[in-house]
């Protein structure tokens, strides 16, 4: 390579990402306004529907979330669920936010061809969470149904739950919804 190739190659390097030729960034900009009209304020409620706060948009928590809330109790509250369609977010105290059961659609089985019986298993409901054994059993619209030998924190719709047999992955899906 001639000097002046290397001197460019330094100079780019040196550069600051905003300042290279090509960046990988997607998008210029606060990536909040990417959410757009979705993200609208409500109300934050607890179980017995008193509103304890607003919120800034549900894209903004998740369940089992304890901070960010912006609301003084008397105990932490944590996210236990969140309801699109009404564009609430329900608190409640620690243990609201366990659950027993699941059921998940949209099943991906890795190292079998199919959920035809009751299988046990063990079970990851977050990406740092800890695999929990579980029974799973399959319906009959084709969703899985998981019963946890002990409750777990903040099982979210929306997320996966990944099922495995020793290391192995045998499969997973998507949480339709949970069982408190």
């Amino acid at each position: 390579m001639h000097a002046q190739g290397a001197s460019e190659i330094t100079k780019v390097a040196e550069a600051k990402v905003e300042d290279k030729p090509e960046s990988q960034n997607f998008f210029a900009g606060d990536y909040s306004s990417l959410l757009g009209p979705v993200a609208r304020p409500g109300p934050i409620l607890n179980k017995e529907g008193e509103i304890l706060g607003w919120h800034r948009g549900i894209p903004f928590y998740t369940v089992g979330q304890r901070k960010g809330l912006g609301i003084s109790f008397k105990e932490p509250l944590y996210v236990t669920a969140i309801d699109q369609e009404k564009n609430v977010i329900l608190v409640g105290a620690k243990d609201e936010v366990y659950g027993e059961e699941l059921v998940a659609s949209e099943s991906n089985w890795i190292a079998m061809e199919g959920l035809w019986r009751p299988m046990e298993v063990k079970a990851k409901v977050r990406y740092q969470h800890k695999e929990a054994q579980a029974l799973i059993a399959p319906l009959d619209n084709g969703q899985v149904h998981v019963k946890f030998e002990e409750p777990q924190m903040a099982i979210t719709p929306g997320q996966a739950v990944v099922f495995y047999d020793g290391d192995t992955v045998i499969g997973g899906g998507t949480i339709e919804g949970t069982k408190r």
